[in-house]
């Protein structure tokens, strides 16, 4: 390999070819035969920043690089180069704010300002347009253009900026590097397999998400499984709200591209529909049995604490307590507050008679815990079991959900409806190695890095895959994806783009990638400035506003110990004459106050006689 001063190599390969591997041996001075670090200053340019460092300002954490502090440099200087990205006092992004406040357009422009800093000799970029708008990709490729002595490696799936930017090409081809002079199309024109770069088609890699089971009570998918209503937030610290009275909904039948400028509050949204951010004003509301998958725009820092893991491992681990998701409880939303903490504490009445003497006694009791929750057969309301102080046996006793969000135990209401919508799917696919194996494999990666490879060693695309994988092991019914195309080379953006297309739930997704989003979305959300507006066909999902149809079923499972079992089929669609003597069943069930089993309860809702 020879580099030339100056020159902007654009280094292409599809997925797990090393590209990223290559570029971190340069940075570390790994490379035999490369000059030492006194001789050329390599700087590698990241914007995935590490959880331990988020909650620094943006100036603390260009000015905590070992790098940074070993050129003395001083804060006064690392304030003035944040200036000339963009991070002003009166600007979108201030310099004093933490870094975890930063959208993912705005992290890459601190990357970029600490390898300005660092005077570099070559400038090593990893995908340096993921998350920027079209504004902020015109300024990464105008800057890029104006290194005249400065060396650059870009690895991208920007053609774009492959275009724009680039005088040579580097290719991995079979583990061999090669070089060639001129941009992508000069190399297309003499390797025409190349042209992959430029279309968002699959041809050997194909996708397959899991079809979300049905919801108990929802039998039209347009009726919305998720809302923000009214919904304001400010970040701590910052004076002005990121977001201004926020009102969406979601719905099986949704497919919705959010679009907007970097830092506009896109991202902030979606935390607040997911249950990660909590908003200071308006409401949000999640159906009880809803599944939701989320995929963040820092895509890494779903797996940053287990990089020690297999993804098999990783994904068992995840689910391993009856099929509960260890990482959605964990959500602020799912944290009390010390209020909160103080109304479960204080004492309710609640009367007891005697079936004998008919006498009521009133006693004062604290509820401890929730151990369970149930529609009611009268209403669409539920009720959840309660354990009582001082008791180590679960009561028995039911009380109504209206009660219990007086009592302060809201979120915990929201936990038991999460863990049994969690436990619904998991008797379809047990979470042993060959079914997660399997699984893993249908979200692109192979099994020889799904089982056999600690994440450590895996590259940013086969990364996505392990996230995207974890995200969709329960079957969710909404899948909210931010920047789902980083990292992920064409063939597999095609891949991708098939299994939404064949999804049978929700989908929300954030990108910067029009032709991806063009491809999938009627709906369009843009957020300019904390404010939404709806584009596009909004109403479209009325069309869609049908009884569900039978999904296609999965006929078999494969346990723990290798056993394949048959599951039934799709319930047989009644006769006038059944649906007749089952009505007048129900009917008789329910004057005589006795309980309806799980499909007499459904046949129920569906015909309205609750």
């Amino acid at each position: 390999m020879k580099l030339k001063r100056g020159h902007r190599y654009g280094l292409l390969g599809p997925n797990d070819s090393g590209k990223t591997t290559l570029m971190r041996a340069i940075s570390r001075n790994q490379v035999e035969g490369f000059p030492d670090v006194d001789q050329v200053r390599t700087v590698f340019v990241e914007a995935d920043i590490q959880g331990e460092q988020s909650h620094l300002s943006c100036v603390e954490y260009v000015f905590a690089d070992e790098k940074i502090q070993a050129m003395k440099i001083e804060k006064d200087e690392v304030r003035r180069v944040l200036g000339t990205v963009g991070f002003t006092d009166d600007g979108k992004a201030k310099p004093d704010h933490a870094v975890s406040t930063l959208s993912g357009g705005w992290r890459m422009k601190l990357a970029l300002a600490r390898a300005m800093l660092q005077k570099a000799d070559i400038l090593l970029l990893d995908e340096p347009t993921n998350h920027l708008d079209v504004i902020n990709v015109a300024w990464v490729k105008a800057y890029l253009n104006s290194l005249k002595d400065v060396t650059c490696i870009v690895v991208s799936h920007d053609s774009g900026l492959l275009n724009d930017c680039c005088t040579n090409i580097l290719a991995i081809d079979n583990l061999k590097l090669r070089t060639f002079k001129g941009n992508l199309d000069e190399y297309v024109k003499i390797n025409p397999s190349a042209r992959a770069y430029f279309t968002l088609t699959a041809s050997k890699k194909k996708f397959k998400f899991p079809q979300p089971g049905p919801i108990e009570g929802v039998k039209s998918k347009g009726k919305a499984l998720m809302k923000l209503t009214g919904c304001t937030f400010t970040y701590p610290g910052n004076e002005k709200p990121t977001l201004f009275d926020i009102s969406v909904q979601v719905s099986l039948s949704s497919r919705v591209a959010c679009i907007g400028e970097n830092g506009a509050g896109k991202s902030t949204m979606i935390k607040l529909l997911v249950g990660e951010r909590e908003p200071q004003q308006g409401e949000m509301w999640k159906h009880p049995n809803a599944r939701v998958a989320y995929v963040a725009q820092h895509a890494f820092h779903h797996i940053e604490k287990h990089l020690d893991k297999t993804p098999n491992e990783y994904i068992r681990w995840r689910y391993a307590n009856n099929g509960e998701d260890k990482e959605s409880l964990v959500k602020v939303t799912m944290q009390f507050t010390d209020e909160e903490l103080k109304k479960q504490k204080t004492p309710f009445e609640i009367q007891f008679t005697d079936e004998e003497t008919g006498k009521i006694t009133k006693v004062k009791k604290v509820v401890s815990e929730l151990v369970g929750g149930r529609k009611t057969n009268k209403s669409k309301d539920y009720e959840y079991e309660v354990r009582y102080a001082g008791s180590t046996v679960d009561s028995g006793e039911y009380l109504p959900a209206k009660t219990l969000k007086k009592m302060g135990w809201d979120k915990a209401m929201k936990a038991v409806d999460l863990k049994i919508a969690q436990r619904a799917g998991l008797y379809i696919r047990p979470l042993s190695t060959k079914n997660v194996e399997e699984h893993l494999e249908d979200c692109g990666l192979n099994r020889e890095f799904g089982t056999h490879y600690r994440m450590s060693a895996l590259s940013g695309g086969q990364k996505v895959k392990v996230v995207l994988a974890a995200a969709m092991w329960n079957q969710p019914h909404i899948v909210v994806l931010d920047e789902p195309t980083n990292y992920l080379d064409r063939e597999s953006l095609g891949a991708l783009a098939g299994a939404i297309e064949t999804f049978e739930g929700g989908i929300v997704i954030i990108s910067h990638n029009n032709e991806f989003t063009q491809k999938l979305c009627p709906e369009t959300w843009v957020m300019d400035a904390g404010h939404l507006e709806t584009k596009g066909d909004a109403d479209w999902m009325l069309k869609q506003d049908t009884k569900i149809e039978q999904q296609e079923q999965i006929t078999e499972m494969t346990d723990a110990a290798g056993n394949v079992t048959k599951l039934k089929g799709p319930k047989k669609k009644l006769s006038k004459k059944e649906e007749k003597a089952l009505t007048k069943k129900i009917k008789n069930k329910i004057k005589n106050d006795e309980p309806l089993d799980t499909d007499e309860e459904e046949f129920a809702f569906e015909k309205d006689l609750l």
